[in-house]
């Protein structure tokens, strides 16, 4: 997939000196990653809902700015250890790609830093190590009372190991600018990795079945947590349109009830809407096939896992 160039671009200022680097976006549940990930790129790669776990995989995308270019990676939530095997394999991913990086983004949400938010920040300093670390505070806009932010703000970068602490709003894009100018600053002189106009190393197959899980979470809320995922079986590019076939796997008969809905109009909806956003993300007319099938405790079970494409990269 492809970006727009912007080689005649430099909103950063930075330095004519090419930078390349890869950032990671790392923070608990919930604190706007995925969010923040897209609003750094300028395109929506990754899907987003209120529900804990929307983020299950490693996704890459590339800002090419002048002759800089930032690889940030969104990560799943940083949680404590379950039992399951998708819980193993989340918080697995989440400290990979944690290993990897030139530079790690802390995200919290202001006014709040929770146990959970200390536990990721220990696991980022026992993973990255040496890694320079950005704290970034999201959430901005929701804070009525701007004197609470100040006393906070304080607190944060009294801890030690942040290379600096931007204040940020990524639904509405505040002084996410500011922190994209301090990424390029930060990364490492080198020359870049991708093509300028190269957004990701995922394939469409990959952003289809994201698609569609996106719309079953927000639909469904708390009627299917964390028991759906998406397949895609078949994905065909019949000259001018696509043609996809998906398949939604949930773990007992009752969910699948659930998912269909009351002659399949639920489900109508959520593949009308997927549909509509694969055609803007891929350009292109879409058709859409999908089946609802039962895959018993695929969510614990390591190779069923890896069979639905939970691997890791």
């Amino acid at each position: 997939m492809h970006q727009a160039s912007e080689a005649d671009q430099n909103p950063t200022g930075e330095s004519e000196q090419g930078r390349c680097g890869f950032v990671a976006i790392v923070g608990r549940p919930n604190v706007g990653k995925s969010t923040l990930f897209n609003r750094l790129l300028g395109h929506k790669l990754a899907i987003t809902s209120h529900k804990a776990q929307t983020t299950r995989h490693r996704i890459l995308g590339i800002r090419t700015r002048k002759q800089s270019q930032a690889i940030y990676i969104d990560t799943p939530g940083i949680r404590e250890p379950g039992r399951g095997a998708l819980n193993r394999y989340l918080n697995r991913t989440a400290r990979a790609a944690i290993a990897e990086v030139d530079l790690v983004l802390f995200l919290v949400e202001a006014l709040r830093f929770t146990a959970q938010d200390a536990e990721v920040l220990d696991t980022i300093a026992a993973t990255a190590g040496v890694v320079s670390t950005i704290a970034v505070v999201n959430k901005v806009d929701r804070v009525r009372d701007k004197s609470h932010l100040l006393p906070y703000l304080r607190g944060l970068s009294g801890r030690p190991g942040f290379a600096a602490l931007v204040p940020v709003s990524a639904a509405t894009g505040d002084q996410v600018d500011r922190l994209a100018g301090l990424v390029m600053e930060a990364l490492p002189v080198k020359e870049a990795i991708f093509m300028p106009d190269q957004l990701t190393d995922r394939p469409e197959r990959f952003f289809a079945a994201e698609l569609l899980r996106e719309k079953l979470m927000r639909r469904y809320g708390d009627e299917l947590p964390y028991r759906a995922t998406v397949e895609i079986e078949r994905f065909e590019d019949r000259g001018g349109h696509y043609r996809i076939g998906a398949l939604i796997w949930v773990e007992r008969p009752g969910q699948k009830a659930i998912v269909i809905g009351n002659q399949g109009e639920s489900l109508k909806v959520a593949v009308r809407k997927a549909r509509l956003q694969m055609q803007a993300l891929f350009d292109c007319p879409v058709h859409l096939d999908v089946w609802v099938k039962v895959k018993k405790h695929w969510s614990r079970d390591e190779a069923t896992l890896a069979g639905l494409g939970y691997t890791d990269r």
